[in-house]
């Protein structure tokens, strides 16, 4: 099998986070969420897959190249000229999907989705029980009813057999509520490819839809799905932190081996095997800490997210906060909710 990760431009986050680097390297629980999407396709199967990428390609490229090791399958990439959508990119992609003729379906993912486990092995047995071209994760709607439009595709489906009844792209409150969106993970059929051309189309406004009409499309409910949105998280701090508080629970559940020990360490805390922290610090609770990081002597940490390469000087706190790739906190500095996404550089005091 085969998989295709839609990079995504994601102007929603900008000027912050994708200013500085492409949107798969988003960290949360001090991991790219790329690395969790593809070490959970190598787990079932999956023998190659494709990186649709528009928005700094080269920096997506050299850093795959850095940490091809990582993997055990084939990664390619196949570069946009311009940006194609969530569409698109199938078809330009679509020899390097359809190579070998299996007539296996593939994977689609948008690059920015978590789940705490994702469930690839029930999408790949609903989508072999149906006739359909198409099988869509659904996850359910936690948007209270508001004047804004959604900011997902809403779905309503049979509850018994799993038939997509309506797909609708964000919709407006003038078409209802509805209890179930996509969750941006895709089971499809190479036989949908002839339908889509190399240029900016939409698989969310123009392919599904159609393939709705005509019967092609299911969905598969998982209600006890952990699931989390990257640019939600950023958009919004208290998402971001309230989703790494669940993941860090959930590794204490079921994998606590994960989770860092120490006299150092208070609670539920990640620290990347690369990162460096000194003497008499505090870290924890509910702190991830990414590769590359150094948190000199007596610094405090608890409720962060600290990414790439920061580094956080002696005698600093840090709390409730999310502070981005390569940044600086100086010496004896003090941060209380505070994002930063960009190259920063906090004085020292």
């Amino acid at each position: 099998m085969k998989a295709l990760i839609l990079g995504g431009y994601s102007a929603r986050m900008q000027p912050s986070l994708t200013f500085t680097i492409p949107k798969p390297l988003i960290e949360f629980a001090s991991k790219p969420i790329i690395f969790y999407q593809i070490e959970a396709l190598e787990a079932v199967g999956v023998t190659e897959v494709i990186l649709a990428v528009n928005y700094q390609a080269q920096v997506m490229q050299n850093f795959m190249k850095e940490h091809e090791t990582r993997f055990r399958f084939k990664i390619t990439f196949s570069i946009e000229s311009e940006p194609l959508g969530t569409a698109g990119p199938l078809a330009l992609a679509r020899d390097k999907l359809i190579d070998d003729g299996s007539g296996e379906p593939f994977f689609v993912l948008n690059c920015d989705v978590f789940c705490e486990e994702y469930p690839f092995k029930q999408l790949i047995t609903f989508h072999k029980s149906h006739a359909g071209e198409a099988s869509i994760l659904v996850t359910k709607n936690n948007f209270e009813p508001n004047d804004e439009h959604l900011p997902y595709a809403a779905i309503d489906m049979d509850n018994s057999t799993g038939k997509v009844r309506s797909f609708v792209e964000k919709p407006g409150p003038i078409d209802g509520y509805f209890k179930r969106i996509s969750a941006g993970i895709y089971l499809l059929n190479p036989s949908i490819l002839p339908g889509i051309e190399p240029k900016r189309t939409s698989l969310e406004k123009q392919v599904f839809p159609k393939m709705v009409a005509d019967g092609k499309v299911y969905g598969l409910w998982l209600k006890g799905l952990f699931w989390l949105d990257t640019w939600l998280m950023i958009d919004q701090q208290n998402y971001y932190i309230n989703g790494l508080v669940s993941q860090l629970r959930n590794l204490w559940k079921r994998w606590p081996q994960k989770l860092a020990s120490g006299t150092h360490i208070v609670g539920d805390v990640v620290v990347d095997e690369t990162a460096e922290i000194g003497e008499g610090c505090v870290i924890g609770p509910d702190v991830a800490i990414g590769p590359g990081c150094v948190i000199e002597d007596g610094v405090k940490i608890s409720s962060s997210a600290i990414m790439h390469a920061t580094r956080i000087k002696e005698g600093a706190s840090v709390t409730y906060s999310i502070i981005g790739r390569r940044s600086s906190i100086g010496r004896l500095a003090k941060l209380e909710k505070t994002t930063m996404f960009t190259i920063n550089f906090i004085v020292e005091v």
